[in-house]
């Protein structure tokens, strides 16, 4: 295992140095999974070159849009209210700037990520040489592994009346057995309530099952229950995959 190399991304607008290609013709490996799922652990597990990740772009590309500066601290919930305003406006999301994006070629390169149906039936069908492995786990697990990480990034504003809201936030999120688990972990409630907005905000935005839809049966995408799996096992599948793509599979 290694540290992943960062590849460069150009995005539109950008200078585009010599020897760079349109993104579209360049095989790539997109991540697919929401917050939690694991996407950092495997792509440091991997080692593979990997572009800037769904943060960085939305970053340079989105927030400048809407005036925003990119060193500014916004919470998870004002940037999921300007994301969804950026895929109003252009359905196909963050996969829609990777259309006219560039980056140097090699192989094997990943991007970290798209979500939803939309993002991944737009990259689907416009960038052609992709291939997409979809990282799929409970809201449960996906919570758990939210409280147990320290990432500045999952910060969301809480109203004085929220905290005696968890109930409300976790319908539709967890089942009342797994809210009751979620209740009894050791971690502080207002914690666990923020962790909690996130998990659910995101589900609003992005419907968890709308990738599997869009992608199940392709010959393009590998999908991985990372609750199930090791991350050594899904190394090994990732890789016996690019295997496949090289042998023109």
């Amino acid at each position: 295992m290694s540290a992943p190399h960062q590849a460069e991304l150009f995005l539109p607008g950008e200078a585009v140095p010599k020897g760079a290609r349109p993104l579209p013709e360049l095989p790539l490996l997109i991540l697919v999974g929401l917050t939690g799922v694991g996407k950092t652990s495997l792509l440091k597990h991997l080692g593979y070159p990997t572009l800037p990740d769904r943060r960085e772009i939305v970053d340079r590309y989105v927030l400048p849009r809407y005036g925003y500066n990119p060193a500014t601290q916004l919470d998870r919930g004002q940037r999921f209210a300007l994301t969804r305003r950026f895929r109003q406006e252009h359905p196909g999301g963050v996969a829609e700037i990777l259309l006219e994006s560039w980056a140097r070629p090699t192989w094997p390169l990943i991007l970290d990520g798209l979500r939803g149906a939309e993002e991944v039936g737009f990259a689907l069908e416009k960038l052609p040489k992709s291939y997409f492995i979809v990282l799929e786990a409970r809201d449960l697990t996906r919570l758990a592994r939210l409280l147990q990480r320290d990432d500045r990034f999952d910060r969301v504003a809480l109203g004085e009346d929220e905290r005696a809201q968890v109930q409300r936030l976790a319908q539709g999120v967890l089942s009342p057995g797994e809210l009751e688990e979620a209740l009894g972990w050791p971690v502080p409630r207002e914690e666990l309530i923020a962790k909690l907005k996130i998990v659910a905000e995101e589900r609003k935005n992005y419907d968890p099952e709308g990738a599997r839809r869009v992608l199940e049966g392709s010959p393009r995408a590998l999908f991985l229950n990372t609750e199930a799996l090791s991350l050594e096992e899904e190394a090994r599948l990732i890789r016996a995959f690019v295997a496949r793509i090289e042998g023109g599979v």
